[in-house]
């Protein structure tokens, strides 16, 4: 069954999709009132079975104003009746950077791929991390906020 991944950001949304145990980069969601709306339109267009959301941590593991962010977007997309995991994302988007540079793409030509290559990291450590019939990561009812 397919799952999703999402990075948050201040301006925009990062989605990967899974295909069998592969992740790859789908989309980028303006950060709007319609995100929620858009990010579940993917959500059943693909029949997903989860939604996983990069929670960043200090690299101290504490939390962060972006940790603040995501919880706030775990929640809404769980109010919608989506199962929802964190996954810690520590470093995702420099990863992806560094990734993006050495593959040749410039500072212009990442900006517009970023956000769904870091959601692609994401999801590759969620499908890496999973046991046999268990998702990854936390579920909501184990964050602190």
């Amino acid at each position: 069954m397919r799952k999703i991944a999402v990075d948050v950001g201040l301006a925009r949304i990062g989605v990967a999709l899974s295909v069998d145990s592969l992740a790859i980069p789908h989309s980028v969601i303006s950060q709007s009132d319609n995100a929620i709306a858009e990010l579940i339109a993917i959500y059943q267009e693909k029949e997903a079975e989860c939604v996983y959301v990069g929670f960043p941590l200090s690299l101290s593991g504490g939390h962060t104003a972006s940790t603040k962010m995501a919880i706030d977007f775990a929640k809404l997309i769980a109010a919608e009746g989506v199962p929802v995991r964190l996954i810690d994302e520590r470093l995702t988007s420099k990863t992806a950077q560094q990734s993006l540079r050495q593959a040749g793409k410039n500072a212009k030509q990442q900006k517009a791929i970023i956000d769904a290559s870091a959601a692609c990291l994401i999801l590759e450590f969620a499908l890496a991390s999973e046991r046999p019939g268990e998702l990854a990561g936390k579920g909501m009812d184990n964050i602190d906020d």
